[in-house]
């Protein structure tokens, strides 16, 4: 079994963000020469998410507006996690769109449904964040 590890980062300028990263892991890919197994693509940071959904720009508007219902940016006051610190909305969000997914790799490609990607999410920008791409298998 081979193994195959890389590190993308990214720094984006606004506090909140969904980037589709498909074309990056399906680099990755390539440059592994792994054909069959599987990708493990994760979030290093708290305040940051890794997610598989359709890129429909509806579809990530309406989830900026649920998450912020869920767990509003304003006022910091609200979070005791804020003391000293305003990214409290940031974690929660992390928590509810997730750390990782996993892939199968069948034939040298991500073996997805029909409109499945895979997507960064940021809740905390404007600083360098990292996402760990790690591939198993022969």
């Amino acid at each position: 079994m081979k193994t195959y590890r890389k590190e993308l980062w990214f720094n984006v300028a606004a506090r909140r963000a969904f980037i589709n990263i498909t074309p990056q892991i399906e680099d990755c890919i390539v440059e592994s020469g792994i054909k069959e197994g599987l990708v493990l693509v994760n979030a290093m940071h708290i305040t940051a998410s890794v997610f598989i959904n359709d890129d429909e720009s509806g579809l990530h508007h309406d989830y900026d507006i649920w998450l912020e219902k869920l767990a509003p940016h304003e006022p910091v006051s609200q979070y005791r996690h804020n003391v000293g610190e305003d990214n409290a909305d940031a974690h929660m969000k992390r928590q509810i769109m997730g750390r990782e997914v996993v892939v199968a790799l069948t034939e040298g490609r991500l073996d997805f449904g029909t409109w499945e990607r895979i997507f960064y999410g940021e809740f905390d920008g404007r600083r360098r964040k990292r996402v760990l791409v790690k591939i198993i298998g022969e």
